[in-house]
């Protein structure tokens, strides 16, 4: 069996700890630096893609009224996924350690904020997220076979047959990761190259032979009207309700650096990564939001009887993406972009099942999460914490929907992408001296607008959506009095 590894102690500067040297003696297990440029790239790019690209378009053009408004929004969220992305890259250069996130959290605010970050990460962010991609792999599979939409019973329970195959997906992925780097890996570059190409082939087909004059014209005559709000004073806090499924499409590419011990020369690979992954993504994103105008009129009638009548705002089941295709190519287009996104979000949840992980390691590591989550299998990777994250990620499939656990997850992530980003201004004036390969692109103006900018966000979902959200800050406010419960523990109090 695994030894558990040495605990790793605070110093003056975390970009002093070596990061490829992880366990207690030489025959212990390590952490394997497995991942180059195009690895780490397909971490960010397919923790990324996963099924909210092909659905949250309706909710949004529901919200909005007028696709003006909804390539904005899409344009918003991908200008603050890239300069977040590219801030990050100044800390994890900087210090390019398994956990990341956590890690930098725990340097630049103390243990306390550390914790409380990778106790929501495993509650609520990465599980919940976990569980919702995996729940539209479950759907997207029901499109196309119907025996999936039964009801089961497992005692006094009801679950659909949708829960339990996201449950299996979840199963199947964390047994695959428990194998080793490798095989995550390879399941992680195939499925990305694939999902990349899907995207690619819902471009150019609509370039080619999807463009629509009729819903081109109706686009175009209403492109910024306010189809639902009376006022121009509402346009903020609804643009920033509106911002949550595609916040929520454009998510995790932080996963990256909760891996960075297992990629080869991070302080160069994990920045690069961070910042193509992104991009790629949001131009994809972009992309196909202008294709789905070209071919379908935003405004439809959820009674109508047909695919352009539905538009985009009523989309069968929100499925904007499939009911383009369908308009394209015929009703084969819309088994072919259900197929994509079966690919799609496989390939998502893998990823994220990958990288999660090892934040808790790290914790664990610290004093601050189970003891057997601090072990590394003989395959060199987190098995206790892999299984325990699937356990969880499996359990949260049965707690909601869909876009529940969306609005649960995006408020949480918000919260602590805008302390970490703060992290560069803390640790830039306590550690002016530190190693800094890279630094973050426009410091000081250019973070502290990523920080302002997703602060409204998170106070205008407080007001407009505080069902949720107002649940999500109180799972992180639990962890306050779990973290002094851990630290009070004998066994762990040196080391926390």
């Amino acid at each position: 069996m695994a030894r558990r590894a040495s605990p790793v102690a605070r110093s003056k500067s975390a970009s002093d700890h070596p990061p490829s040297a992880i366990s207690d003696t030489q025959s212990s297990p390590a952490f394997v630096r497995g991942l180059g440029v195009w690895d780490a790239t397909a971490v960010v790019a397919g923790s990324m893609i996963g099924s909210g690209i092909f659905i949250v378009s309706a909710d949004i053009a529901r919200q909005v009224g007028a696709p003006g408004w909804l390539l904005l929004v899409w344009v918003l969220t991908g200008i603050m996924t890239i300069i977040g992305a590219l801030s990050y890259g100044e800390l994890a250069a900087m210090m390019p350690q398994a956990g990341g996130q956590y890690i930098y959290l725990r340097e630049a605010y103390g243990p306390l904020v550390g914790f409380l970050y990778g106790w929501t990460l495993f509650m609520v962010i990465q599980t919940g997220t976990i569980a919702a991609v995996a729940v539209a792999f479950a759907k997207f599979t029901a499109a196309l076979l119907p025996v999936l939409d039964a009801q089961l019973h497992l005692g006094p329970l009801p679950v659909s047959a949708q829960q339990c195959l996201a449950i299996l997906v979840i199963a199947v992925l964390t047994a695959t990761n428990c194998n080793g780097l490798r095989s995550g890996r390879l399941v992680q570059n195939v499925f990305t190259a694939t999902k990349v190409g899907s995207l690619l082939a819902l471009v150019a087909f609509g370039l080619a032979f999807g463009r629509n004059p009729a819903a081109v014209r109706a686009n175009l005559a209403h492109f910024w009207s306010w189809g639902i709000m009376p006022t121009a004073a509402s346009l903020l806090p609804l643009l920033g309700a509106a911002m949550v499924g595609a916040l929520f499409s454009s998510d995790a590419w932080n996963n990256i650096t909760f891996a960075a011990a297992e990629v080869r020369d991070p302080a160069r690979t994990v920045p690069v990564s961070l910042a193509i992954g992104t991009t790629v993504v949001t131009i994809l994103y972009i992309s196909a939001n202008i294709i789905y105008l070209a071919v379908l009129p935003l405004h439809g009638d959820a009674a109508a009887a047909t695919v352009v009548g539905r538009g985009i705002q009523f989309a069968q089941s929100d499925r904007v993406a499939t009911a383009a295709m369908e308009v394209m190519l015929g009703p084969g287009g819309s088994v072919i972009m259900a197929l994509g996104i079966m690919i799609s979000t496989f390939g998502c949840v893998n990823g994220l099942i990958l990288a999660g992980a090892r934040v808790y390691w790290a914790m664990a590591r610290h004093g601050l999460f189970f003891p057997a989550a601090g072990l590394l299998n003989t395959r060199g990777v987190p098995g206790a914490a892999l299984v325990l994250q699937g356990i969880w990620a499996a359990i949260l499939t049965l707690s909601g929907t869909y876009s529940d656990l969306l609005d649960y997850v995006i408020f949480a992530a918000l919260l602590f992408y805008v302390l970490t980003v703060g992290g560069i201004f803390i640790l830039r004036r306590r550690r002016p001296d530190a190693r800094r390969p890279y630094r973050a692109v426009g410091y000081p103006l250019v973070p502290a607008f990523y920080m302002v900018l997703a602060a409204l966000i998170m106070i205008d979902l407080l007001v407009v959506k505080p069902r949720y959200t107002w649940p999500g800050l109180l799972i992180v406010a639990s962890g306050v009095p779990v973290f002094y419960v851990w630290r009070a523990l004998p066994q762990r109090r040196s080391r926390a």
